[in-house]
């Protein structure tokens, strides 16, 4: 029977490709770990043309692609508080309502802007808004309104966010003074210290005042006397 031809090519042709165990085992290994290593490797090669090649030397590590100057910054900003105080000059120069606009405005008031924001030139949106006064102006801006934010408390004083006000509300076509620190600030200053120079100086006063006045001195016997005890003796 098995030496019938036909019965051998029907016998061969239901036979799969693997005969023996070494074919099984090199099917396996082409079926599963070749993927495996050929993905490996591509990734090996796609990271590796990021980085530069070698060993880190020397201190600025500079293989790595970052400088030591870089790397003390980052660690500087990591270490650095939550909170911190910012002590300003009070006697620096104001910023300029134009400077502020730009560094703080520009983007909702400016060209293009966002919708609902009265833009920069726009006498028709700053129209109605002029009417409500300069000191709510300023306010809406320190304090926020609507879809505003407030803009007070940070980089510019409130002063300095009220040029801002000013620059944009007279660009709008109103007449608003530009807001200066006012010298009354000085003035009290000095009052204070006269003020307290003089308290000092009243009690003192009141101290002189108070003291009672020493006794006299005795009177030195006079020479009459003198020689009338002599001669009584």
């Amino acid at each position: 029977m098995s030496a019938d031809p036909h019965y051998q090519a029907t016998e061969e042709a239901h036979t799969g490709p693997i005969k023996n165990p070494k074919q099984l085992l090199l099917a396996v290994f082409f079926s599963f770990i070749a993927p495996i290593a050929i993905i490996v490797a591509l990734v090996s090669f796609v990271v590796s043309g990021t980085r530069p090649s070698g060993n880190a030397q020397g201190d600025n590590m500079s293989l790595y692609g970052v400088s030591q100057d870089q790397r003390d910054r980052e660690l500087s900003d990591r270490l650095k508080k939550v909170g911190a105080i910012e002590i300003r000059d009070a006697n620096r120069a104001l910023a300029a309502g134009e400077a502020v606009f730009k560094a703080q405005c520009i983007a909702c008031h400016g060209s293009p802007g966002i919708p609902g924001a009265p833009h920069l030139n726009d006498a028709a949106a700053w129209g109605p808004r002029l009417g409500q006064g300069y000191a709510t102006l300023l306010e809406h801006a320190l304090k926020g309104k609507g879809a505003m934010p407030p803009q007070g408390g940070g980089d510019f004083e409130d002063l300095e966010i009220g040029r801002a006000v000013v620059y944009m509300a007279n660009a709008g076509g109103a007449k608003f003074p530009v807001p200066e620190r006012s010298a009354a600030g000085a003035a009290p200053a000095e009052g204070a210290a006269s003020g307290a120079s003089g308290a000092a100086a009243a009690p003192a006063a009141d101290a002189s005042a108070a003291a009672p006045a020493a006794p006299a001195a005795p009177a030195a016997p006079t020479a009459s006397a003198a020689t009338a005890a002599s001669a009584s003796k």
